[in-house]
């Protein structure tokens, strides 16, 4: 398969963010150094990946002479191109209208960047973030690193693609329906979706009346994630939740683990329920309780949380020109974004109930942890298509019925509100990332991230350095 990455001796070498950190404080590399490689990386994978939608090198050299403060003062990173940063255009993945630079930096942003990360530009994502595979009909898809035949999957897939490749060691993702831990899954990467309302918030996502979407990061190591939480939080506290604090090793307590291999009226494909059971063992291996269980999800929920994202989509086309100006072109919109408008104009009389049910999944999933500390399920039902299998130019009813088929298991925890993280604990035959997920209850990041780094620990990820096959 044809992989690509930056991995090299150079001021990053192969350390993750806490990695850099470290030499960075001990003087042994500059931060002028640091961006220089990061650069260097960028430009060298991103022509057969795709993955950036803004450059800011120039910004970036500038702000590595005098570096914010912070816990990742002067650590590489790409924001994704769908919220603000001061002086970069906010893009959307989308054709139908041009963006001018942000005047200023949104909510999400300001706190992002006050833990010291240092931006070297924005990361493509699909079209409003809709589709779970970035794919452009002018810019081309989003390849993922571990084989360009490949998708990067979406809508956070530039970040994902950046990170696996080596270019920045982390980088920032947000998640209305998966889109943290499914590009997560595909380039084998750490993808957590926090609890809501954990993090900082741009305007739009906090004004959904539903509100789905969360905002995180993408790495390639678990204690990254648990840095990047843990000084987020010195940021920016969220009073309602207990604090994720500083998680640096695995838990004691043994949990009670549900697997579910069966979600949203689909079945994961034999080799990824194969998969799952695997990681089942392991955890079983280690000595947590482990059984088979039925999911939370009611029999209405995929075609509720269809018609709400079909909501979502048809907001956008319906408000575009007041929101984007005067060059606005609906007919510039990719075909999933307007087939998601149809479908929503047809049924608005349906909106009401939906949203109903929708909204008691949060007890739902709080009676399911009741029982189970926690559930594994892969995050995604198959394994990584090919590029163009979720191609949003070849219709509609096509595509919706592979995304479906390919997301069934990440959209329940965006209703209920808990945290969900993709670990890189699968590998296929073909030998790609196989993403497996772990979910708790609201506010139970930490109970994840001692998993996680007991998992990791346990069955080492794999690197994209290895060689094939092995």
């Amino acid at each position: 398969m044809p992989r690509v990455h930056a991995f090299r001796d150079d001021a990053l070498a192969d350390h993750d963010a806490v990695g850099l950190v470290d030499v960075l404080r001990s003087g042994a590399v500059g931060t002028e150094e640091v961006v220089a490689a990061a650069i260097a990386r960028t430009e060298a994978v991103d022509p057969r990946l795709g993955a950036v939608a803004h450059r800011a090198h120039d910004r970036a050299r500038a702000e590595a002479r005098d570096p914010r403060g912070g816990f990742f003062a002067g650590v590489p990173t790409f924001v994704k191109d769908n919220v603000d940063v001061a002086g970069m255009p906010t893009q959307h993945g989308a054709d139908a209208f041009r963006a001018r630079p942000a005047r200023r930096d949104g909510d999400l942003a300001r706190m992002y960047l006050a833990t010291g990360l240092l931006p070297l530009g924005k990361s493509r994502l699909s079209e409003f973030g809709f589709s779970p595979a970035a794919e452009h009909p002018r810019q081309g898809p989003v390849r993922n690193p571990w084989s360009t035949d490949h998708t990067a999957g979406a809508s956070s897939a530039g970040s994902a693609a950046l990170v696996a490749a080596g270019a920045v060691p982390l980088a920032h993702a947000n998640d209305g329906g998966g889109s943290i831990r499914i590009p997560a899954a595909a380039c084998g990467l750490v993808g957590l979706k926090p609890t809501r309302g954990r993090l900082a918030q741009d305007a739009m996502h906090r004004s959904m009346p539903l509100r789905i979407v969360a905002d995180g990061v993408v790495t390639r190591s678990v204690r990254d994630t648990a840095a990047f939480l843990r000084e987020a939080e010195r940021v920016y506290r969220a009073l309602h939740l207990p604090p994720v604090g500083d998680v640096t090793r695995p838990g004691r307590r043994r949990l009670r683990v549900g697997v579910v291999t069966a979600a949203a009226g689909r079945t994961a494909d034999p080799e990824v329920a194969a998969l799952t059971r695997r990681t089942a063992d392991l955890l079983a291996g280690l000595g947590h309780h482990v059984e088979e269980v039925a999911a939370p999800a009611p029999p209405t929920f995929a075609d509720d949380f269809l018609l709400y994202w079909s909501v979502l989509a048809s907001a956008i086309v319906r408000t575009g020109r007041l929101t984007h100006g005067r060059s606005w072109d609906v007919e510039r919109c990719d075909p999933l974004t307007r087939g998601l408008d149809r479908l929503a104009r047809r049924n608005l009389h349906r909106v009401p109930g939906a949203l109903r049910r929708l909204r008691r999944a949060a007890a739902l999933g709080a009676a399911f942890h009741e029982r189970h500390d926690v559930v594994l399920s892969p995050t995604l039902a198959t394994t990584t298509p090919l590029v163009g299998h979720l191609d949003p130019t070849a219709g509609y009813e096509q595509a919706m019925e592979r995304i479906l088929t390919w997301v069934a298991f990440t959209p329940w925890q965006n209703v209920t509100g808990e945290p969900a993280v993709s670990l890189p604990l699968a590998t296929t035959a073909e030998g790609l990332p196989q993403g497996m997920m772990l979910g708790a209850g609201a506010g139970r990041e930490p109970l994840l991230l001692e998993l996680a780094l007991e998992l990791e620990e346990a069955a080492p990820f794999a690197r994209i350095t290895a060689p094939t096959g092995s």
